[in-house]
């Protein structure tokens, strides 16, 4: 009744309307218009109207000239009504002005963003200072109404408010009563035999109400993800070949208090499909031996599209290595539906081989064009590779003088077989003059400053002077690399540092020591992943106790009479400065896909740090590290984390110098237990010593913070940490290893990145220091 009272009334409307503009448009006797003036303006100027009226002073005005008259200046929407009159020869515009929007204030929103809101309602026309238009007001509730519904909040109320203002304005007020979103009650699936309720539903990420769900919100009804939970439902059963497998309906009640909602699925599950056996066809210019290891799909195989989809990919890819930049891997499968089976035929159209007429790099204002070029392993005139191209983006991004690195290829126009590989860069700062406050338990309070340029002059090379500082130590160091001192990407760099260290800031033995030390190193990239590394140095040490003259000399002769701790014993055998030549060598390969946050990839090194035989020191030092990142789910990663160190000494030196072992224990080793306090202490005042070998081994499981829509930026773990170190490696006892367990936590915060971790050790003796909570941050300013 409403819908027809309202087409009687737009009827009339239209009929009166018609009649009024006739009875206008014949009370015009053609005339020449001698001037125009325009009554009824407040905002809108009088020249507006003119630029939209289609006459002119001199042109002669009829009835066609008054309808088109009234039309143009209808048209520019500034206006309600518009007439025309005659006043001897000149024509008077009446019009009727629109309202102004004045304001626009929107309340009860918490769901969607106030400013996205405006912002949205500015891009259709419903802004301040624009005309006010209720038809566009109308369909911005029903668009609000429509984003809610989708997330689930069916019982929403809207109410718009125009109030009219002086000088023919209005304000619009949007009032959003969101209310709750509906529940998913009960999601039931109709028609599985093969698969259990469970091992479906498992699969959707809608839930019913659990304790969970008040922070992920699965438990909140949204169509789209419904949509998507039932695209995760059917490739789960065509990955377990159920070809035929249907969704026969699906049905989405709510109660009728808009609170609660059901969710039925009905299924059809057929039968389940195996491999009958697999053909290769079309032009193969790759040789089948080399494509059908890569499809790896045999006969008797249970029929699975996540294999197809994946064996497709594979050979795409290895055509596209070859320079097919434009194959087609197509797959034609045959259903013999009596005995269940499917012959799967790919089908190969390579098309035309392409090669790389040349390569584009732009946006590179400060870096030289021969750094990028360097880094690129696509050449210019060679076959086309996807993977090479690829491979030259994450390179050009690691170097880390660029805010973004874009690629794209294009066809050169009146070929087939070539085309352009082209590279966009924006630059962002390479240098830095930064300086930094910080806070850890085992070092206190920190500061550091540093003076770097990562592309000095724009030629890739590295300088840098830093200084850092805290209550244990204090160390000032230069370097300088270039990393391409030779065409294939041998490095080379020179460092020189001074570091004093008071160990017993930082619970260890009471000594210190003052190192200054330079090297020359060398960088060799043995592929894209891995490097080798070595460097020949000085380093000079003066090692400082408040151990008297006296005390030293019992020591070294035996008097037991005088307690004789490692310090003194060690001082009175070989004295407290040396002289040394080091040479250090190293292996690394890096895998990881991030170097912060992975979750996929590994990182391994190892290295040897030994000096020359007839230095102040005599000793060598060996160290493997590993990390391994598996991803589990699409949030969760696991961590493996490992690290064997040795050494000892020779020639002169029975064994590893004392400060120069190594140590166990603090957020970065053995959670749960104090920095540096673990395995041998000294004799006399039972100090931690550290020991000649050391072995830890943690298992991290990481995942996002469940309450936070976005979580980029941090995350949380559950670990599993053991280790300890020995005096040597004879003195290994798994007995004394340590472990324990906990949660940890690593935030890039805007003060810099803060580490935190929550640990029970599970093993302590009542030797050892249990620190239970432990962090670390620092910050740049």
């Amino acid at each position: 009744m409403c819908l027809y009272k309202k087409l009687i009334g737009f009827l009339l409307y239209t009929i009166l309307s018609g009649l009024a503009l006739c009875g206008t448009a014949q009370a015009f006797q053609p005339f020449v218009v001698e001037d125009i003036r325009v009554e009824g303006l407040q905002r809108i100027t009088s020249g507006t109207v003119f630029n939209y009226l289609p006459v002119k002073v001199g042109q002669t005005m009829d009835e066609a000239g008054s309808e088109a008259a009234i039309k143009a200046v209808f048209k520019t929407g500034f206006f309600n009504d518009v007439y025309l009159e005659q006043e001897g020869n000149i024509l008077v515009v009446y019009v009727t002005e629109r309202a102004a929007i004045s304001s626009i204030e929107i309340q009860g929103n918490q769901e969607l963003d106030s400013e996205a809101l405006l912002d949205g309602l500015e891009q259709i026309g419903l802004a301040e200072g624009r005309v006010f238009d209720r038809s566009l007001l109308e369909k911005v509730e029903q668009e609000l109404r429509r984003q809610y519904f989708s997330s689930g909040k069916y019982s929403v109320k809207i109410t718009t408010t125009v109030t009219p203002l002086e000088r023919n304005r209005v304000g619009i007020l949007i009032d959003i009563s969101e209310g709750r979103a509906a529940r998913i009650k009960q999601i039931n699936i109709i028609g599985n035999d093969v698969f259990s309720d469970k091992e479906l539903l498992d699969q959707f990420s809608l839930t019913t109400p659990t304790f969970f769900s008040r922070f992920t919100k699965s438990d909140q009804y949204s169509k789209q993800t419904l949509s998507a939970d039932l695209e995760i439902l059917r490739t789960y059963y065509l990955d377990r070949g159920y070809l035929k497998f249907q969704i026969s309906s699906t049905q989405v009640s709510i109660t009728p208090d808009k609170k609660d909602i059901y969710i039925t699925i009905n299924i059809v599950e057929d039968e389940q499909y195996k491999i009958k056996v697999v053909t290769l066809s079309g032009d193969l210019v790759v040789p089948a031996e080399e494509i059908f290891p890569l499809i790896n799909i045999n006969p008797g195989d249970v029929f699975s599209r996540k294999r197809v989809t994946g064996a497709v990919d594979k050979v795409s890819s290895l055509l596209g290595n070859q320079g097919y930049a434009f194959a087609n891997v197509n797959t034609v499968p045959e259903l013999d539906d009596e005995n269940h089976e499917v012959a799967l035929g790919f089908f190969v159209d390579p098309g035309h081989r392409v090669y790389v007429r040349r390569i584009n790099i732009a946006g590179n204002t400060n870096t030289r064009d021969e750094v990028l070029r360097r880094e690129l392993r696509q050449m210019e005139g060679g076959w086309f590779s996807a993977e090479k191209v690829d491979r030259s983006r994450a390179r050009i991004s690691r170097l880390g003088y660029f805010e973004d690195v874009n690629v794209e290829t294009q066809a050169v126009p009146g070929t087939t077989d070539q085309l352009d590989v082209s590279y966009s860069v924006k630059e962002t700062s390479s240098g830095s003059v930064t300086a930094g406050l910080g806070f850890s338990q085992s070092s206190g309070l920190l500061f550091n400053a540093s003076v770097s340029q990562n592309n000095f002059l724009g030629s890739g090379k590295r300088v840098s002077f830093s200084f850092n500082n805290s209550e244990f130590s204090s160390i000032y160091s230069f370097a300088y690399t270039n990393p391409y001192w030779t065409v294939d990407g041998v490095s080379r760099g020179f460092g020189a540092f001074f570091r004093e260290t008071d160990a017993s800031e930082i619970n260890l033995a009471d000594y210190s020591t003052d190192t200054r030390g330079a090297d020359v190193n060398f960088g060799i990239p043995i592929n894209e992943t891995d490097r080798f590394r070595f460097s020949l140095g000085y380093q000079g040490l003066d090692l400082e106790s408040n151990i008297p003259n006296d005390e030293i000399a019992a020591c070294l002769a035996g008097n037991n009479i005088v307690p004789c701790t490692e310090v003194a014993f060690f001082i009175g055998k070989h004295g407290d400065s040396f002289d040394s030549a080091v040479l250090t060598a190293s292996w690394s390969h890096d895998s990881r896909n991030s170097a912060l946050f992975a979750d996929t990839g590994a990182k391994q090194s190892l290295s040897l740090e030994i000096t020359a035989p007839g230095s102040g020191l005599e000793y060598y030092k060996i160290n493997y590290n590993q990390q391994r990142f598996v991803p589990l789910t699409r949030e969760l990663t696991l961590a493996l984390n490992a690290r064997l160190g040795y050494g000892d000494g020779f020639g002169d030196f029975d064994e590893l110098p004392f400060f120069e072992n190594f140590f166990a224990g603090g957020i970065r080793s053995v959670r749960g237990f104090r920095d540096n306090t673990l395995g041998p202490r000294t004799r006399v005042n039972n100090d931690p010593l550290g020991g000649s070998f050391l072995t830890t081994f943690s298992a991290e499981v990481f995942f996002p913070i469940p309450f936070l829509d976005d979580s980029s930026g941090m995350r949380l773990g559950a670990f599993f940490d053991i280790g300890n170190v020995f005096t040597d490696f004879n003195a290994f006892d798994a007995g004394d290893l340590r472990y324990s367990v906990g949660l940890s936590g690593l935030w890039v915060s805007p003060l810099g990145p803060l580490s935190v971790s929550v640990a029970l050790p599970l093993n302590d003796e009542d030797n050892d220091d249990v620190q239970n909570f432990q962090f670390s941050v620092g910050s740049f300013f």
